[in-house]
């Protein structure tokens, strides 16, 4: 197949191709490799390639013989590296699959490499010293995002139409955005952590994809959805299968729109216009749309110093672990300054200190349930800015201590990190793009605890309504004229 042809299809198309004899897993795998070979000298967003082993039979699985990505954390392979983008992890090899890697298997998903991630996925922008930086295809001067900055401009770029994904305060929503792509974070509980991890981060870190149409990631949620044993909670299953939803009517939707973030962080005006576009079109197709003040139910300075101490004590516990693992020295030959600086702070603060961030979790996680007991969607931009130029998140980092840092990640996206602390489902859909630059802006939707289906209803619609499939960025596989 040729990689003109091969970017065309979605995920769920080639599946179809393979389960009609039309192509074989084998030809769609040397498509994806062609195309990566093709574009990943110029975004650097695969860390690795690996000849991939599985022979799923057509037609026995919806994705069956789909090549895929998975990110460098949270997700193990069995005798494949998984170095969280650090140094001090470098070399690490997997010894079993994860849960979720095997539903990937069982979901009939050729892997065949892994895509970059910031050091222990502990930044909004990918740009690891262990690989370097990726870059946006769209605009390689650009961040990709983060911290599945990887995933997200590889499928942007065309090698694989969908990723893994991990999302523990917009890690999975921002790169959509910066991309160009629809990326939904589902329900906490929704997909498992297992067997290795009951939660990460304390319930904030949950598992999806990245992908260019809305029913892939449907698809692909409905795989890998639902309970391991041993999981201390789960959500409850749907009525019927996300890719059912997505070709649904949502139905005329009560949509508050905050156009500004908590904590008095401004949109800047090419995103807030794009906004006001996304509003016009959600007034078009019939939603009853309105501006809104959501209450955090904390002040966003108590919000910004809780997240702190939850954040780096996880961290810190994760660093001592490695370092006794590989044997080598919590110190700047392993870790980049503003993960240390983290881990210092994390070493500071204290059981109640720690104890008391987890109540302001719920006092949010209430909060922002009482706003979806009135509205059914929340609408926000999903960064409040277009994508920054690489090297500039990172300027002055060695001045800032952990709290300084993750203010400075929550500065960039400050709109994406409460529905992980609610654990409610949220989603960046690519409706449209700034007029000067081209480059794609990301708006987000949230919704109340378990209700993954009206997202993907309203994405269908939007879908169909603002169509984005023909936007294609500058760093492009199907520019690539080989076979």
């Amino acid at each position: 197949m040729r990689i003109t042809e091969y970017v065309t299809f979605d995920a769920v198309g080639l599946a179809e191709l393979v389960a009609r004899g039309e192509v074989t897993p084998a030809e769609l795998l040397a498509a994806a490799r062609e195309a990566a070979q093709a574009v990943n000298p110029r975004i650097n967003a695969i860390v690795e390639t690996w000849p991939g082993d599985d022979e799923p039979r057509p037609g026995s699985a919806p994705l069956a013989g789909v090549p895929f990505l998975i990110k460098d954390i949270a997700v193990s392979m069995a005798g494949k590296r998984m170095e969280l983008g650090s140094r001090l992890a470098a070399g690490n090899v997997s010894g079993a699959d994860s849960s979720l890697m095997r539903r990937f298997r069982r979901a009939g998903l050729v892997t065949f490499g892994r895509t970059a991630t910031p050091e222990m996925a502990y930044s909004n922008t990918t740009e690891p010293v262990l690989y370097g930086a990726t870059r946006n295809p769209w605009d390689p001067a650009r961040s990709a995002g983060g911290s599945s900055g990887g995933a997200g401009a590889a499928v942007a770029a065309g090698v694989v139409p969908i990723a893994h994904a991990t999302d523990a305060a917009g890690s999975l929503r921002i790169p959509a955005a910066f991309n160009g792509l629809f990326g939904l974070k589902p329900t906490r509980g929704r997909v498992s952590l297992g067997p290795y991890f009951d939660e990460l981060f304390n319930g904030l870190v949950v598992h999806g994809s990245v992908s260019r149409t809305v029913r892939d990631s449907a698809t692909l949620l409905d795989q890998i959805r639902g309970p391991e044993p041993g999981d201390p909670y789960f959500a409850q299953e749907p009525s019927r299968p996300y890719a059912e939803e997505v070709t649904r009517h949502p139905g005329s939707l009560r949509i508050g729109v905050l156009t500004h973030a908590w904590g008095g962080h401004r949109t800047t005006t090419p995103v807030a216009d794009a906004l006001s576009r996304t509003v016009r079109l959600l007034e078009s197709l019939g939603h009853q749309v309105e501006e809104v003040q959501v209450g955090l139910g904390v002040g966003w300075e108590e919000f910004v110093l809780a997240s702190a101490r939850q954040w780096t004590a996880n961290l810190t516990a994760s660093v001592d672990e490695l370092s006794a693992a590989f044997g080598r020295p919590v110190d700047s030959s392993t870790l980049e300054p503003s993960t240390l600086a983290s881990y210092h702070y994390g070493q500071q603060v204290s059981g109640a200190q720690f104890v008391t961030a987890l109540e302001i979790r719920n006092r949010i996680a209430r909060s922002l349930a009482r706003y979806f007991g009135t509205h059914d969607i929340l609408l926000t931009p999903t960064v409040p800015e277009l994508p920054s130029p690489l090297g500039t998140h990172a300027e002055g980092v060695e001045a800032l201590d952990g709290l300084g840092w993750l203010r400075r990640l929550f500065d960039l996206s400050p709109f994406s990190a409460a529905f992980n602390v609610a654990g409610t489902p949220a989603m960046s859909v690519p409706v449209t793009a700034d007029a000067e630059t081209g480059l794609p802006i990301g708006m987000q939707f949230a919704a109340g605890y378990g209700l993954e289906g009206r997202l993907f209803r309203l994405a269908g619609q939007l879908e169909q309504a603002s169509p984005w499939s023909g936007r294609t960025p500058t760093v492009w596989a199907g520019n690539h004229t080989g076979h």
